[in-house]
C-alpha cells in the first residue's frame, strides 16, 4: 500500500501532493488496477492532513480515471499510467547515475534540474515522439540517438 509524505514546504498544495504520489506509483507500477488506496482516516493519520483534503484528492483522481470510490468499501485503483516498473532496467540505470552525480558532488535540487534540463531538450526536439515510433523501427541507431 501506499504512504503519502507531504512536504509542507515544497509550495504545493497537499491535496496536489497526494495526486502526484498516487500518479507515480501508478507510472512505476508500484500501484495496479483493483488496488486499495489507504482510506482518508489512514491518511490523516499518518501525515496530519484534513480529511477533506484527502478526499479532495481521490476525487481529483476519480475525476481523471484513475480511481473508483466504493461506497462502503474505500477507493480502489481503476486505471494506470506509463509503463515503467519499479525493477526495471532503466530505473536501474538512472539509480546509478544519481549515486554517481550525488558522489561528484551534486544535490537532490542540481539532479532535478539537470534531468528536467535534458527531458526539455529531449521532448522539444522531436515533439515528444519516440525515436522508434518516428522510423517505424527499433534498433540500437535509433533508440540511443544523439541524447545518450
Amino acid at each position: 500500500m501506499i504512504e503519502y509524505r507531504i512536504d509542507r514546504r515544497s509550495g504545493v498544495a497537499t491535496y496536489l501532493q497526494i495526486v502526484q504520489q498516487t500518479k507515480q506509483a501508478l507510472r512505476l507500477g508500484l500501484l495496479e488496477p483493483g488496488d486499495k488506496l489507504p482510506t482518508a482516516r489512514e491518511v490523516v493519520e499518518a501525515t496530519a492532513v484534513n480529511p477533506n483534503t484527502v478526499l479532495k484528492a481521490y476525487r481529483e483522481l476519480e475525476r481523471e480515471g484513475l480511481a473508483e470510490g466504493r461506497r462502503g468499501l474505500g477507493t480502489f485503483v481503476r486505471g494506470t499510467l506509463g509503463r515503467g516498473t519499479a525493477d526495471s532496467a532503466l530505473r536501474a540505470e538512472l539509480a546509478g547515475w544519481a549515486d554517481r552525480a550525488r558522489a561528484e558532488g551534486l544535490d537532490r535540487d542540481d539532479m532535478t534540474a539537470l534531468v528536467t534540463a535534458v527531458l526539455d531538450e529531449t521532448f522539444a526536439a522531436d515533439g515528444g515522439v519516440p525515436d522508434s515510433t518516428r522510423t517505424g523501427q527499433n534498433t540500437p541507431e535509433n533508440t540511443q540517438g544523439d541524447h545518450a
